[in-house]
């Protein structure tokens, strides 16, 4: 079975969801493709900062997500090795029309709260791609064929790829595959039916080459966090009881009860045990990211570290900007037969950079509060000097309203014709 589309979004993630939803606001329909039957929510939450907010506010659902989750005011980090705490205070974004502030959100909310707003049949699951090429038709246009695992074969004008940090849309163009960090991440999310009682905020804990944290949802979740530098036996990361029981005997041996505590109340189905991954900034700055009529969006592109929490909120500024750019180069349409692909390098060449310096902030913002990894060798004490005196007091505080630049022209296009 063959079946023709105008644009086809390989991936139902944020990147995902978010880029078919903006496609819609200015008057585009997209298709899906989703390899698992359900929507997938990997990571139970992450944290938005004000750029992403505006992007959700371009995408018309920020109204929907805001009243759920409240903003946060400041970040305690303790390190355990000298006792000392520093606070950090989160400051609001203001613009003209209302105060942008900084939230942790469950991440399946935010995707349904993406797909709510999309046709029903814009979604197309159990759809796993297999192969990509390029065709030139009769009529000498240029289309992307997609071959999907169940034996359909999609002829697509524009292929935006969101499927992830192992994309197979960016491994077609060429992008390097990611690179290792050299740290491993487990996250889960504690529940508790009768209350926490804790304030809301984030608590981090420092100690040797490991960091821990915590971040209350609301009154009855906190998603917890632990990066180190150690990797762990497939039988342990795989299984839930020993990866909690990891945490509590080594990973995070030795820090507060009361982070422990969070630990011990973990549902089980919502543990994960991952390699912290990015791609190299420099072929994300001079790579290939598009080619004809087919990019690629969100982790696919540029896939980064979590310490500067901008994977999600980058994600969503893909999405606005390529829709942006898409809309306003379909004014040229009936004159230049190429309007689409001219649309997808000014997608690129506007994300290229910014992406870079995310990627390559968001790896040394990891070095750097973690110790250079905990050693005594030079580097390891001049990277905890610097955090301890500089990053902590002064930078980290500053950190989301700076990466979060200019956001207020995130604003899409009036809808086509």
């Amino acid at each position: 079975m063959i079946i023709q589309e105008e644009i086809v979004i390989v991936g139902g993630g944020i990147a995902g969801l978010a880029t078919a939803l903006a496609l819609k606001r200015v008057g585009f329909q997209a298709r899906v493709l989703e390899r698992n039957p359900e929507l997938r929510a990997g990571g139970s939450a992450l944290t938005l900062a004000p750029n992403a907010w505006f992007a959700l506010r371009a995408l018309g659902i920020d109204d929907k997500l805001k009243p759920l989750y409240q903003p946060i005011q400041e970040s305690l980090v303790t390190n355990l090795d000298s006792g000392a705490i520093q606070e950090a205070k989160f400051a609001g974004t203001q613009d003209n029309r209302e105060n942008a502030g900084v939230r942790s959100v469950h991440r399946k909310v935010l995707l349904e709260a993406l797909a709510e707003e999309l046709p029903p049949d814009a979604i197309r699951f159990s759809s796993k791609l297999i192969s990509i090429k390029s065709e030139t038709l009769q009529d000498f246009s240029k289309v992307t064929v997609l071959h999907l695992e169940d034996g359909t074969v999609i002829q697509a004008k524009v292929v935006i790829g969101c499927d992830g940090v192992h994309s197979a849309v960016a491994q077609w163009l060429g992008l390097s595959q990611p690179l290792n960090s050299g740290r491993w991440a487990v996250r889960g999310l504690a529940v508790y039916p009768e209350g926490h009682g804790l304030d809301h905020g984030v608590k981090q804990y420092l100690s040797g080459g490991t960091r821990a944290g915590a971040l209350t949802l609301n009154s009855k979740e906190i998603y917890w966090f632990v990066v180190t530098y150690s990797s762990l036996d497939k039988d342990i990361s795989t299984n839930p009881e020993l990866l909690l029981e990891e945490v509590s005997k080594n990973l995070a041996k030795g820090f507060p009860s009361e982070f422990l505590n969070v630990v011990k109340h973990t549902d089980r189905s919502s543990l994960s045990w991952v390699p912290l991954l990015f791609r190299a900034p420099w072929n994300i700055a001079f790579g290939n990211a598009y080619s004809g009529g087919v990019t690629v969006a969100g982790d696919a592109m540029h896939p980064m570290t979590p310490d500067l929490g901008q994977g999600g909120c980058s994600a969503l500024e893909d999405a606005v900007i390529l829709a942006r750019c898409i809309s306003q180069a379909h004014l040229t349409a009936a004159t230049d037969r190429h309007w689409l692909e001219k649309a997808l390098k000014r997608y690129v060449e506007a994300r290229r950079w910014r992406v870079t310096w995310l990627v390559a902030g968001a790896w040394f913002a990891g070095w750097v509060q973690q110790g250079g990894g905990g050693g005594q060798e030079w580097w390891s004490v001049l990277a905890r000097w610097f955090r301890d005196r500089f990053y902590y007091p002064f930078i980290l505080p500053r950190t989301r309203n700076l990466i979060s630049g200019d956001c207020g022209d995130l604003i899409l296009s009036d809808k086509r014709d």
